[in-house]
């Protein structure tokens, strides 16, 4: 059986593909913005210094890094109604389930990223902000999270990166994303290389689309002293002494 560009094609530029795509990055972008708001209060509590708060989050951590995704998502949509009955409910949607599962894990992992970015900020940084009169919460926002947030990028790409080849885990429990729709046509015609070619040019595109706008960010938070005049090159003009008081 040879490779049929026409179906591929069709396949291809179909609305229902698109709209896969759009449910896929949609998904994944909701369970960032939630993971990684949930991450960093998990960074917090692990830097904060209390016992019981380091603790609980440690677990929090250990567990969901710990666990395979797709077991976390199965857990959400089919054992989680079954203990929990409003869970039991239509609004319960394959969407939500899917949504909690990917934030719940990536706020495990964003806990972790955002925990090392905030303790590569130099500890003398937070305290000459309090010397200037700066309120903690000041020094957090306006100091630490500026220069966190430097060394958070490419990681929290990465991580965004997974969240959305993630999102194929899914189709498991019937959610119609991108792999599910191509496992659609794939029922019916029993065409695999084509569905799945389109598929995967769908994929690489959203990624290559993410990694743009991730180096994009890197060079705009990328600070460099390079324009800056070198202290042993004096500028055109100026006057120097040296050790014995005479001109130079």
């Amino acid at each position: 059986m040879n490779f049929d560009f026409s179906i591929f094609w069709n396949a291809l530029t179909s609305l229902n593909y698109v709209s896969g795509a759009v449910l896929a990055i949609l998904l994944a972008v909701l369970a960032m913005v939630l993971g990684t708001v949930l991450g960093f209060l998990i960074a917090l509590a692990r830097s904060s210094g209390k016992r019981w708060l380091v603790t609980l989050s440690g677990v929090y951590v250990g567990v969901f890094r710990g666990l395979p995704t797709l077991l976390i998502l199965l857990l959400a949509w089919n054992a989680a109604p079954q203990l929990i009955p409003a869970l039991r409910s239509e609004a319960y949607s394959p969407f939500v389930a899917a949504l909690i599962s990917l934030t719940l894990v990536q706020a495990a992992y964003m806990a972790e990223i955002i925990r090392s970015a905030l303790l590569s900020v130099d500890a003398g940084q937070p305290l000459a902000a309090r010397a200037l009169g700066l309120t903690p919460v000041q020094t957090m926002i306006r100091v630490v999270i500026p220069q966190a947030i430097r060394i958070a990028i490419p990681p929290t790409g990465s991580e965004l990166i997974n969240t959305i080849k993630y999102t194929s885990l899914a189709s498991v429990i019937s959610l119609r994303e991108l792999l599910t729709t191509a496992q659609s046509g794939v029922s019916t015609t029993f065409r695999y290389a084509e569905f799945y070619a389109a598929a995967a040019i769908y994929y690489l595109v959203i990624v290559t689309v993410v990694t743009v706008v991730q180096s994009q960010l890197e060079r705009k938070f990328l600070w460099t002293s390079k324009d800056l005049p070198s202290a042993s090159q004096p500028e055109p003009g100026t006057v120097t002494l040296d050790l014995k008081g005479t001109k130079a």
